[in-house]
Parts: structure tokens; C-alpha cells; sequence
């Protein structure tokens, strides 16, 4: 079983910072991707950012220059900097592994979720 825990959110002002982090634990074989998603309030979830298991990162346009997007392989985790933070990153952000537990098939995990409020 693969459990990953989001922390880090919270209340920031408008021009703040955060750092989330998104931990996995379990029957862990190896990570491939890493990403961070968001779903504001009567939206659908979107992509916010992305890392390959080579280190590659990629943003969605509204977060680039923003955010950036890390990993550390021997911890299983993956980072989220979220600089300059506006109301509309307001949102629940969730992280999602690609991931496989025994070596073949490879899946999507997803986290729980963590609450990012934007507000002065």
C-alpha cells in the first residue's frame, strides 16, 4: 500500500511564500514523474508543475517564474516553492507520483491534499 501526505500549506498574504512538500511512504519500487495539481473552488483540478524521474521540470504558464518544482529521490518527496502568491493560487493543491511498487506496472498515486489560502 502507497501513501503520500502534503504539507506545508496555508494562510498567506498576496506577494507571500510557501513551500509544500509531499512525502511517500509504503510499498515503494520506483517514482518516475512527480506532480503538483490544484482545484480551486468550483473548478476542475489542473496541472500546476511537473518533474521527470531525469529531473526535467515543466509549469503550467499561470505558475512559471513563480513556482518552482524539486524532488529528492532518497526521501521519496517531492518540494513545491510557490513565490509571489496571488489570490487565484488559492486552491486545495495535491501531489501525484507515477510510480510502480514491484517493478512493472507503473500507476498514479495521489495525496490528500493541502489547502493554500490567499488573502489579505
Amino acid at each position: 500500500q502507497v501513501q503520500l501526505v502534503e504539507s506545508g500549506g496555508g494562510l498567506v498574504q498576496p506577494g507571500g511564500s510557501l513551500r509544500l512538500s509531499c512525502v511517500g511512504s509504503g510499498s515503494i519500487f520506483r517514482i518516475n514523474g512527480m506532480g503538483w495539481y490544484r482545484q480551486a473552488p468550483g473548478k476542475q483540478r489542473e496541472f500546476v508543475a511537473g518533474i521527470t524521474g531525469a529531473g526535467d521540470t515543466y509549469y503550467s504558464d499561470s505558475v512559471r517564474d513563480r513556482f518552482t518544482i524539486s524532488r529528492d529521490n532518497a526521501k521519496n518527496t517531492v518540494y513545491l516553492q510557490m513565490n509571489n502568491l496571488k489570490f487565484e493560487d488559492t486552491a486545495v493543491y495535491y501531489c501525484k507520483f507515477t510510480m510502480t511498487a514491484d517493478g512493472s506496472r507503473y500507476a498514479d498515486y495521489w495525496g490528500q491534499g493541502t489547502q493554500v489560502t490567499v488573502s489579505s
